[in-house]
């Protein structure tokens, strides 16, 4: 079992005291702030204990199977709310109805698995009533940003030939040009209804709900022939469980504690492109 210690925040030196708990066969150096720690001798104890020691250092520890590389993946799988981008969008949204504080309230709860996903969605959408429909091109305009390292972790990822597909809970205004932008080969997400230029407070269609989102990584893993044991699966609340559980690699981004506990890996101060030196 290889160990990859890395985290912006993190020395060399502190990564090297991270490295020394493992003893490790080999230590490789991946960059100013990434170490890859071979043949170690892993256990669930030595697992929960590097992996606190590398919390309390601001660092991320992430045990992955010693010969595994991007190439063996065939999509990358992404949620988009609080993973590719660093917003909640219905959040900010909301801000601009004065109705952050509530909005965000029950976002959180869904989130971390507390509240039905559609249900809340459904509250959260109908507290939007009567909103002027610019408000969503401000959100994206104003506050919309790509979390840390997301850009250069796709452009490794589609020059390596794998697919990428965005799968949300959130919005297709917003989706639909982060597709794009970036380059995306597919996203999926829930249709906001306008009338009048104004949004109604419902949603077009089924809700992508975490079932859904499970079922989209299916359909584009059957749509391209790739098993989705080859899919990189990533998320960050309870929403995105079921697709990560059906992936070949499982990968919790700032995570919820409930999603952190059963991801392969998590990332909890790297950025996306710490997905790079795991799969180095």
């Amino acid at each position: 079992m290889n160990l990859v210690l890395q985290g912006p925040q993190a020395s060399l030196d502190s990564l090297e005291q991270l490295a020394a708990l493992a003893s490790p066969a080999r230590v490789t150096r991946l960059g100013e702030h990434a170490l890859r720690c071979e043949d170690v001798p892993f256990s669930p104890e030595l697992k929960e204990r590097i992996e606190a020691a590398a919390f309390a250092a601001q660092a991320d520890a992430c045990f992955i199977a010693a010969g595994r590389k991007l190439a063996d993946f065939g999509l990358v799988a992404m949620d988009m709310d609080s993973t590719l981008i660093t917003i909640e969008c219905i959040d900010e949204i909301a801000d601009m109805q004065g109705l952050k504080p509530q909005v965000a309230e029950i976002t959180e709860a869904a989130m971390r698995g507390e509240l039905d996903f559609a249900a809340s969605l459904t509250r959260r959408v109908a507290l939007l009533e009567g909103l002027d429909a610019s408000a969503l091109q401000r959100v994206y305009d104003e506050r919309l940003r790509i979390s840390l390292g997301g850009e250069a972790m796709l452009k490794a990822v589609q020059a390596a030939g794998l697919k990428t597909l965005l799968v949300s809970g959130g919005f297709t205004f917003f989706t639909d040009r982060l597709k794009e932008r970036l380059g995306l080969d597919v996203t999926h997400a829930n249709v906001l209804e306008v009338a009048d230029g104004k949004l109604t407070g419902r949603v077009l269609g089924g809700i992508v709900d975490a079932e859904e989102k499970m079922r989209t990584v299916q359909r584009v893993c059957a749509q391209y022939g790739i098993d989705p044991q080859q899919a990189i699966v990533m998320g960050d609340g309870a929403n995105d469980l079921k697709m990560m559980g059906i992936a070949g690699l499982s990968l919790a981004f700032r995570a919820k504690p409930v999603v952190r506990a059963q991801a392969a890996v998590a990332l909890n101060f790297a950025g996306l492109d710490g997905l790079l030196n795991i799969l180095q």
